[in-house]
């Protein structure tokens, strides 16, 4: 087969040789051959390319050029076996790197962005992270991101979304009333402590969100999926209001206020001594006691009296049940 004749014009070969060498450094060994398809060029470009860079470089201080100055190539690797492998890199090197530290925080969130449903591309993903690795400035520590008590169901969403089907699950609403939900899986989201799956659920006829210990008996059905989510606007804020929520009037310390941010569609009120005041909008006012019991920032239900009494009468009902428990001998 004839070889194919060199078509790169003197800016087409500036490009070239600038994406030549991170794609070397990227790959650590890789053949001639390989390289020239991988640019769609001819095996000759690849050669003279590959002989211009061995002899390009910085000067040091003396403005002359010296051995460490210049890069460098495994030479007998290259005429004999036709491989490129770099092995000495100039000023590349000198580049700004993440530490190790920095590197291992950007895996952990790659690494939770890919057990993500929405995320099909895992393969990119996990290129990512391989680059991330070895580009910073030493080896980064060893993390994974803990997702015991969702892990199958998360398996299971993505499962549900790469053969595109629907979910079936029991749900145990606020009110405690379980229903069996068949829901089109758009995406996973996480807000502190607790994950929310977010899809079409088809018993409601609209977008809902479930919180994932509140599912239970969960299963792919043979139905296909009608809405995936570039077919739907989900919106930025994890809760959305209906025109029959109520409206509830919280104090709390301002530090603590960004936990509310997603029940709060109102400006929050600056109030004296660091604290603020906001309007949450709830579905029922028996939510407001789960809401606020497991918030710092001393939450202070100041309005309606119905959203009061709820909330005192849920820690009435915490205190008996206190009271009541047998004492606890260990030591």
């Amino acid at each position: 087969m004839a070889e194919r004749r060199s078509s790169l014009h003197a800016t087409d070969k500036l490009a070239f040789l600038l994406s030549l060498v991170p794609y070397l450094i990227d790959r650590g060994r890789v053949g001639v051959a390989e390289a020239a398809e991988h640019f769609g060029v001819t095996v000759a470009d690849i050669r003279r390319a590959v002989e211009l860079i061995a002899v390009s470089g910085i000067p040091g201080e003396t403005s002359q050029y010296q051995h460490g100055d210049l890069f460098d190539i495994a030479w007998d690797d290259f005429e004999q076996n036709d491989v490129i492998v770099l092995t000495n890199m100039v000023a590349i090197d000198e580049s700004p790197r993440f530490s190790a530290r920095e590197a291992a925080a950007l895996i952990a969130g790659l690494q939770y962005l890919s057990s993500l449903p929405e995320n099909a591309d895992r393969g990119a993903i996990a290129s990512l992270m391989s680059k991330l690795a070895r580009g910073a400035s030493s080896e980064p520590s060893q993390v994974a991101v803990d997702q015991r008590d969702t892990d199958d169901l998360l398996s299971l969403v993505s499962l549900a979304v790469s053969q595109g089907r629907q979910l079936e699950f029991d749900y145990s609403g606020v009110r405690g009333v379980v229903e069996r939900r068949r829901v089109d899986p758009l995406r996973v989201e996480s807000a502190d402590a607790d994950w929310y799956l977010r899809g079409y659920d088809h018993l409601r006829e609209a977008l809902r969100t479930f919180r994932l210990d509140r599912i239970a008996r969960p299963a792919i059905t043979d139905a296909p999926i009608a809405y995936r989510a570039a077919d739907v606007v989900l919106p930025d804020m994890l809760f959305e209001g209906s025109p029959d929520d109520e409206t509830v009037t919280i104090d709390i310390d301002a530090a603590a206020a960004a936990l509310l941010a997603d029940y709060a569609p109102d400006e929050i009120e600056p109030l004296d001594d660091g604290r603020c005041r906001m309007r949450v909008r709830v579905g029922q006012f028996g939510t407001v006691a789960r809401l606020v019991a497991g918030l710092p920032g001393d939450p202070i239900v100041i309005a309606p009296d119905a959203a009061r009494a709820a909330v005192s009468d849920w820690a009435a009902r915490a205190v008996a049940l206190y009271e009541q428990a047998p004492p606890d001998d260990s030591p």
